[in-house]
């Protein structure tokens, strides 16, 4: 691992602060070996009719989060993209706390291939699943600072 979560954290609220900045919904609980748990506290701005956490809410948390278990694997690198994200949607997500679980599939050279779900913090089943893939950008541009 080559970042943990309190690094994550302090680097994601520095590029990131709109969603990972004190007193923002996003914060990284925890990473591991390929894996990353972020939690969202989904308020009223992230509501959609009815009252349920919006489906854009929840694609950029699993986004959010992949990006997460990817940089706690490889270390800062600014030029990681999201190339696909695939998400279902299985059930109402009810304003409140989220964890947001992500696992890496796949890190290869030039692609990583995650899955991620996210749950109600309190517990429950799933009300998304997605699976996201990432360009890394070659290692010399990332030498090069490019």
């Amino acid at each position: 691992m080559k970042m943990n979560a309190d690094e994550l954290q302090a680097y994601l609220a520095k590029v990131f602060p709109q969603a990972f900045g004190p007193g923002r919904p996003s914060r990284v609980e925890a990473v591991g070996k390929h894996t990353a748990t972020v939690r969202f506290s989904a308020g009223e701005r992230h509501l959609r009719p009815g009252g349920t956490v919006s489906g854009p809410a929840l694609m950029a948390l699993s986004d959010a989060t992949a990006y997460v278990a990817i940089l706690s694997a490889l270390g800062p690198v600014p030029l990681a993209v999201t190339t696909n994200l695939s998400i279902n949607f299985l059930r109402k997500a009810d304003p409140g706390d989220l964890l947001a679980e992500c696992k890496l599939i796949k890190l290869g050279k030039r692609l990583a291939v995650c899955e991620v779900g996210i749950r109600p913090a309190a517990g429950g089943e799933l009300v998304s699943h997605a699976v996201a893939t990432y360009s890394i950008p070659p290692q010399r541009d990332l030498d090069d600072g490019n």
